[in-house]
């Protein structure tokens, strides 16, 4: 017994120093020097400050913004807490919210034309989706345009501009990052 006592106190030792510390370093290390940007976090910086994550949704409330998709991650945009919102389709808390967003987006943009695009009233997965689909994008267009008093076509090739394809051309769909846009808009980026 002390022999096999002996012999697992000595495998966990050498686990925790393998794979507790050697490991995520060498791991660390790997990422920093072959991808330091997306080891780092992603960041976005504007004149050395940083004002955001291009992985990581904020929220975004002002009508002269492009809005991003409804967060569930703790109350809202939490990165510690990210999440779904785990409702079933015939959830009746999920119907409700879904109806209440819809209205909102209407009341919000009545210069848009049709329904608010699905990703614009549900959440993600994660509850942190830093982007929208191109249309969600385009529908919220006529709303930014007024607001900021510029032509909707100059918004609408804002948003073509900045229009990112399929990851490896078949991955995913078109998407926009809504932090990016906004910073477009700005003049910042």
């Amino acid at each position: 017994m002390i022999k096999h006592l002996g012999t697992s106190v000595r495998v966990t030792i050498v686990s925790i120093v393998l794979l507790g510390i050697v490991y995520p370093l060498a791991m660390t290390g790997i990422a920093q020097a072959l991808f330091p940007r997306q080891a780092n976090g992603s960041l976005v910086m504007v004149n050395g400050k940083v004002v955001g994550s291009a992985i990581i949704g904020q929220l975004w409330t002002k009508p002269q913004y492009f809005h991003g998709r409804p967060s569930a991650a703790g109350k809202g945009y939490d990165p510690t807490q990210t999440g779904g919102t785990n409702y079933g389709p015939t959830s009746k808390k999920l119907i409700a919210s879904t109806k209440a967003t819809i209205a909102q987006l209407e009341k919000e943009n009545p210069d848009a034309s049709g329904p608010p695009p699905m990703d614009l009233v549900t959440s993600s997965g994660s509850g942190i989706d830093p982007d929208i689909s191109p249309e969600a994008a385009y529908w919220e267009a006529p709303r930014v345009a007024k607001w900021r008093g510029m032509p909707l076509a100059t918004i609408v090739a804002l948003v073509a501009q900045h229009i990112e394809g399929r990851t490896f051309g078949f991955l995913g769909e078109p998407r926009v990052n809504v932090l990016e846009l906004n910073l477009a808009l700005d003049g910042s980026k």
